[in-house]
C-alpha cells in the first residue's frame, strides 16, 4: 500500500510523572526535539503534525522548524482522552485543511528520544507490505522479564507466575517469547485508524528495535540514563 505518510508527534502540557516532561532539557535541548529531528530525518515520513493543548510546546515545536497550524481539543488533552482518537483528529485535520489523506499514520512518542529514523521507516514498511495486511505496526524489544518465567501477581494463594504455562518451566530459554511494547513508533493504516480507539482490535505487527533506542522516559531516573546513552553512543560533550 502506497500512498502519504503521516507522522504526528502527541504531547500534553500536563504530566504526573515528571512534570514539563516534554520540555525538560535533555542535553540542553528540550526532549521534543529529538523526536521532530527523527521524524524530518526519517525519508519515509511525508507530512509531520504536532497535536498539543500546550503554547509552550507549540512554542517550541515551531522553534524547532516545525509549524504547529491547530490546537488540540480540550476533550482530547485529559488524562483519560486515549491516544488513538488523538492521533485521528491530527489525521482528519491533514485531511480536511490540506486535502491530504495521508494511507499510514505514524505515531512518535516525544518521550522516547533515541529512537532512529530507520526504526520509523520500518514501521512504515511492514504496513506498506500487502502480503502481511497489517492493520498497524508497533515497535518493541526483547523484555528483560517474561510472564511465563519471572513476572509474577498475587492470587488467592500468594504469589503465583502471570502466565503459567501447562508444564513449569524451570529456564527462561524455554519461555515462549514475548516482546515490551515502546512507543517510538506506532503506525497505523488510515481506514484502521479510523474505526478503532484500541490498537489490538486489528492485526498487529511487530518491528523490533534495539533496547537502548526503545528507551521510554517516564521517571527522573530515566532521564538521567538518556541522557548517559546519548552521551555514549552520540559522542556528546
Amino acid at each position: 500500500m502506497r500512498g502519504p505518510v503521516l507522522a504526528t508527534v502527541c504531547c500534553r502540557g500536563g504530566s504526573k510523572g515528571v512534570p514539563g516532561k516534554n520540555l525538560r532539557p535533555l542535553l540542553d535541548r528540550p526532549l521534543l526535539a529529538w523526536t521532530l529531528d527523527c521524524a524530518r530525518a526519517c525519508a519515509a515520513v511525508d507530512h509531520l503534525l504536532v497535536s498539543t493543548d500546550d503554547e509552550r510546546i507549540a512554542a517550541a515545536a515551531e522553534a524547532c522548524g516545525v509549524p504547529v497550524p491547530f490546537r488540540r481539543p480540550a476533550e482530547l488533552a485529559t488524562d483519560a482522552a486515549p491516544k488513538l482518537p488523538v492521533i485521528r483528529h491530527a489525521a482528519d485535520w491533514l485531511e480536511r485543511e490540506r486535502g491530504v489523506r495521508a494511507a499510514i499514520v505514524v505515531d512518535l512518542d516525544v518521550t522516547v528520544p533515541l529512537r532512529a529514523p530507520e526504526d520509523v521507516a520500518a514501521v512504515v514498511a511492514a504496513l506498506q507490505d500487502e502480503a502481511a495486511a497489517w492493520d498497524a505496526v508497533i515497535t518493541v524489544y526483547a523484555p528483560e522479564r517474561n510472564p511465563y518465567f519471572n513476572m509474577v501477581e498475587m492470587g488467592e494463594r500468594g504469589a503465583r507466575v502471570v502466565k503459567r504455562p501447562e508444564t513449569p518451566l524451570f529456564r527462561r530459554q524455554d519461555a515462549p517469547q514475548v516482546w515490551s511494547a515502546s512507543p517510538a513508533a506506532f503506525g497505523f493504516r488510515r481506514e484502521f485508524l479510523a474505526a478503532t480507539d484500541y490498537v489490538y482490535d486489528g492485526r498487529v505487527g511487530l518491528v523490533e528495535m534495539p533496547r537502548a533506542r526503545a528507551l521510554d522516559i517516564d521517571s527522573e531516573d530515566d532521564f538521567l540514563y538518556a541522557e548517559f546513552l546519548m552521551r555514549r553512543t552520540r559522542g556528546a560533550a
